[in-house]
């Protein structure tokens, strides 16, 4: 330190002199000591300093030198302390690290026993250097250890440093509050060794090697309630989950034996295993806080809760007007492997750091069982600690022995203070280790003989803690036994209701904000709603959306934009797709519905034609219409999101499980995005109804169409969402009008149930001036399933109906204009899912018996609404004789990567369906401008086909 200030610019050195004067916690710990060491160097007389100035000089620099060692240790061990910690309860731990030798600092054994000035280590002022060695020890290189040097926020840094240094991290619990501590392990223990004495083949992935995540829960809830939550809602994979919802989430054994024993569940679903299940209750602390707990249902998918929770949080701050994001807290567990294997943990944490998805902070738990499956530590991470992936956000990580139950209650406490504090994140890394296999069946000897020989001798954290309590004295091996003897009476109590009653656990009535929705049955005879609004209402909305404040510089695009979507509405007709949802949204904002629409370049829309956030020209300032129109009455956000599908899409689908009032939108750039978030889509979106009893009313808006623009960008995987649609758990609809799409979003909150809706966007139909509606399609009626012929035909001498759905529909209208066709009628199916048979069987009547049915789609044959629309339209159009389908032949990839290839494809499924060339294939001779002479077109990739009915 004395080197590196002689080669300081004095000037610079005077002005951090100065700044230490007036505020000595405005420049970084080591200049405080550097300059409080000056200072007392310069307290003797001034005769004095005049005389021996030469050698004070040398004395000072000798104190200062000392000071700054001592300083030097202070920090290293704030750094590197975790490095030699007592935290693996199996032993493998260092106790010496070179960083942290006396060498190291240029001390030298003689030197352990001078007094050296320690106020920057827990506000003591002077002490011996071995003292305070040993005190930096017992504070960051015991059982509990913290990594927090790397946070770039110095009040976080002094903030942490006051929690654990006076104390010297040791938690000082009274003798009743070890006695609760001890009386929490014992039932937890208890509880897995009832379950394997009585059911040794169940799986249950117990908790046993890791009991003490149940003294961290209940700590957090403790300390939690004191510092302002009231409602704490955790994330949590299946290790451990039937404990957690025992002893934290309070579900009666009774309820958790029936499940063992395999008892049915009460609600109409198929139901789930027993560890992947939720629950949630009012939990009263110990010091008569309430505070509602709710453990979220989770897939197999180990992590893919994550950002679930975090949108269930968000919104539930949101509607209690928790601003300060205090009251409701995220608590994510993890497990070791998958906190550094899978994406979504990456995503979820970089998600949180972002304003529109903030939440205050996440209390995250690490599991770290020391073993994935049967995969070794060496073998999934390059690590040393799987925490390390939480660095990018500038967490502080606390890790702690999980065999020292009391480290466990100070970490819990500490980073419940910091989440609260500082509404960031915190992560535990609780160290433990598993002590069966994966699952109760499971040898996991076979791959870890070494470990699980260590394992088998090694005590439980029951045992450990309840000597720890006899030898001090602080409880009787009689009150041992009385907490094991009422668990186990508890355990086998439930156990005979359980095989009697067959309890069984069942969603709980509509409540909270759900209470004035219904639970709907599997199957819903009506999906319609009233979706018109007045003339007048609609007028108005176009008139404020499309103004702007006095002095803003609109782009000049987006101002002919503006004035063109008043002129519109303003005139009744030309209505197109961008201003359909400016009315959308607009009407529901004006009612009081909570609009939230995100994705990546949602603001502008990937196509341009949403520009829903306006810039100013000059100066840059956004502005957004429609979240200033909604003021004082309800709210509008929108959000450009990064560059994530799976978390982002995990986010929304559990906000709007929280908030079902609210209208909740996603928007890929191009509909073949949702491929990266199939997860949600597989696991929560289109099962949570059957597996769980919970509704969602997501949008996922999916530009889906045939433009030449090649495999992934032209198709949605259409046919996956029909694939995953059953017993009306979603919507998946193809709207061709913007009024129809319109009325579509609109019911999608007008309904007293809510269902996830799936929406084909358009692409090129955006601009298109056939797909336009007058002001009257959206004053009136409502939303269509299936639209009928739209020309004045004679359906009389109407000898072929054509079915398709989506954009190919204004291909075929146009190709029939030109050519005058009328006695070929175009019907489109407008909601695929679920199928409206009866307003088919309804059109279908209108038309001759025996008219030629043909399916077209623009899609190969075993992609789009073919695989799944064939069959049902022999049992609903009545008399007909054979479905014909007309589209592109099946394909492992869904669009071909030439324009020119495209255009040729489209062309004749065109020409075709509209009886313009004959069916039989032709293979002519084909000028291409882009290449020298003519050649010769492949076989045709279009397919004309008959259906067969299922069956057949």
């Amino acid at each position: 330190m004395v080197d590196a200030v002689n080669g300081l610019n004095p000037e610079f050195l005077q002005h951090l002199y100065d700044q230490w004067k007036q505020d000595p916690h405005t420049v970084d710990p080591q200049w405080q000591w550097f300059f409080r060491g000056f200072d007392l160097s310069q307290q003797q007389p001034t005769s004095e300093r005049t005389e021996t100035s030469v050698a004070r000089a040398d004395d000072r620099a000798s104190v200062v030198g000392r000071e700054s060692q001592a300083l030097d240790v202070i920090h290293a061990y704030r750094e590197l302390g975790h490095l030699i910690a007592n935290l693996n309860p199996l032993g493998h731990n260092s106790s010496e690290h070179p960083l942290l030798a006396l060498n190291e600092f240029g001390l030298t054994e003689a030197d352990l026993d001078r007094s050296v000035d320690s106020s920057s280590f827990g506000g003591r002022r002077t002490m011996p250097l071995r003292q305070l060695i040993a005190q930096l020890r017992t504070t960051y290189c015991g059982t509990f250890a913290v990594e927090y040097m790397d946070i770039r926020d110095q009040s976080q840094r002094a903030f942490l440093q006051e929690q654990m240094e006076p104390t010297l991290n040791q938690p000082n619990l009274s003798t009743e509050e070890r006695k609760h501590l001890m009386s929490r392990l014992i039932a937890a223990e208890e509880f897995e060794q009832f379950l394997q004495r009585r059911h040794p083949t169940v799986k249950r992935f117990s908790v046993e090697g890791g009991e003490s995540i149940i003294t961290l829960l209940d700590e957090l809830i403790e300390e939690g309630s004191a510092l302002g939550m009231d409602e704490i809602i955790i994330g949590m994979a299946h290790r451990g989950r039937l404990n957690v919802l025992a002893h934290i989430l309070q579900k009666p054994y009774e309820m958790i034996m029936a499940e063992v024993l395999d008892r049915p569940q009460k609600f109409t679903g198929d139901g789930d295993v027993k560890y992947h299940l939720g629950y949630a209750c009012e939990h009263v602390t110990r010091h008569n806080k309430q505070v509602h707990l709710s453990l979220s249902a989770n897939p197999s998918h180990l992590e893919i809760v994550d950002p679930v929770v975090e949108g269930i949080t968000r919104a539930k701050q949101n509607r209690k007007g928790d601003v300060t994001r205090q009251r409701v807290v995220p608590v994510l567990i993890h497990g070791d492997a998958a906190f550094t294997g899978q994406g979504i943990v990456a995503e979820t944490l970089y998600l949180s750091e972002l304003e529109a998805y903030r939440t205050g902070g996440t209390i995250h738990v690490i599991i770290d069982n020391q073993i994935g499956f049967t995969t070794n530590p060496t073998d999934s991470r390059f690590t040393r600690y799987p925490s390390d992936v939480a660095k990018a956000i500038q967490a502080p990580v606390f890790h702690v022995n999980g065999d020292d139950p009391e480290a466990v209650v100070q970490a819990s406490r500490v980073a419940v203070a910091f989440r609260q504090r500082f509404k960031a994140d915190a992560i535990i890394h609780l160290v433990c280790y598993r002590r069966r296999g994966h699952n109760e069946i499971d040898d996991p000897t076979i791959t870890q003989p070494v470990m699980y020989r260590e394992i088998a001798k090694h005590p439980t954290v029951r045992e450990i803690y309840a000597k720890r309590l006899l030898d001090g004295g602080v409880i009787s091996q009689t009150e041992l036994d009385q907490m094991a003897q009422g668990v186990r009476e508890r355990l086998d109590k439930a156990q005979e209701y359980a095989q009697t009653f067959k309890p069984a656990d069942q969603p709980p009535p509509p409540h909270g904000p759900w209470k004035d929705l219904i639970h709907v049955p599997r199957h819903i005879k009506d999906w319609g709603a009233a979706t018109g609004v007045a003339r007048e209402a609609l007028v108005n909305i176009a008139d404020k959306v499309c103004r702007t404040p006095e002095g803003f510089h609109v782009h000049p695009k987006v101002a002919q934009m503006l004035k063109h979507r008043l002129d519109c509405v303003t005139r009744g007709t030309d209505i197109d797709w961008g201003c359909g949802e400016m009315l959308a949204i607009g009407s529901l904002l004006d009612e009081g519905t909570w609009v939230r629409l995100t994705g990546q370049d949602v603001c502008r829309g990937t196509f341009g034609h949403r520009n829903a956030v306006m810039y100013d020209a000059q100066t840059g300032r956004s502005f957004v219409p429609l979240a200033n129109f909604a003021e004082a009455k309800s709210r509008f956000t929108i959000i450009n999101t990064m560059l994530s599908e799976l978390a982002v899409v995990g986010f929304e689908y559990g906000f709007a499980s929280a908030d079902p009032h609210a209208l909740v939108m996603w928007e890929a750039q191009f509909g073949d995005f949702v491929n990266m978030c199939q997860p949600i889509i597989d696991q929560y979106l289109v099962s949570a109804e059957t597996k769980w009893g919970k509704y969602n009313g997501l949008v996922m808006l999916l530009p889906h169409g045939y433009e030449g623009a090649g495999a992934e960008h032209s198709h949605a995987r259409l046919e996956r969402f029909l694939q995953l649609a059953a017993e009306d758990n979603i919507q998946v609809c193809n709207p061709t009008t913007p009024a129809q799409y319109f009325h579509l979003l609109r019911r999608q909150v007008k309904r007293s149930f809510r269902k996830p809706l799936i929406v084909m966007a358009p692409k090129s139909l955006l601009r298109s001036k056939l797909a336009v509606s007058t002001l009257d399609d959206f004053t009136v009626g409502g939303f269509q399933e299936i639209l009928d012929e739209t020309q004045p035909l004679d359906r009389s001498k109407v000898k072929r109906v054509l079915i398709c759905s989506g954009k190919v529909y204004y291909e075929l209208l146009a190709e029939r204009t030109r050519n005058k066709i009328s006695d070929i009628a175009i019907l489109r199916l407008e909601q695929i899912y679920p199928f409206h048979a009866e307003r088919l069987t309804e059109i279908a009547r209108t038309y001759p018996r025996g008219v030629e049915l043909v399916w077209v789609q623009e899609e190969p044959r075993n992609n789009g609404v073919y695989p799944f629309i064939g069959a049902k339209m022999h049992y609903h159009w009545p008399g007909m004789q054979k479905l014909l389908y007309l589209g592109r032949k099946p394909s492992a990839s869904p669009a071909a990567g030439s324009h020119e290839r495209h255009v040729i494809e489209q062309q004749e499924i065109i020409t075709k369906a509209l009886g313009l060339v004959p069916w039989e294939y032709s293979r002519p001779i084909i000028e291409s401008p882009s290449l020298p002479g003519p050649r010769k077109a492949a076989v045709s990739e279009v397919e004309v086909s008959e259906a067969a009915p299922v069956g057949k």
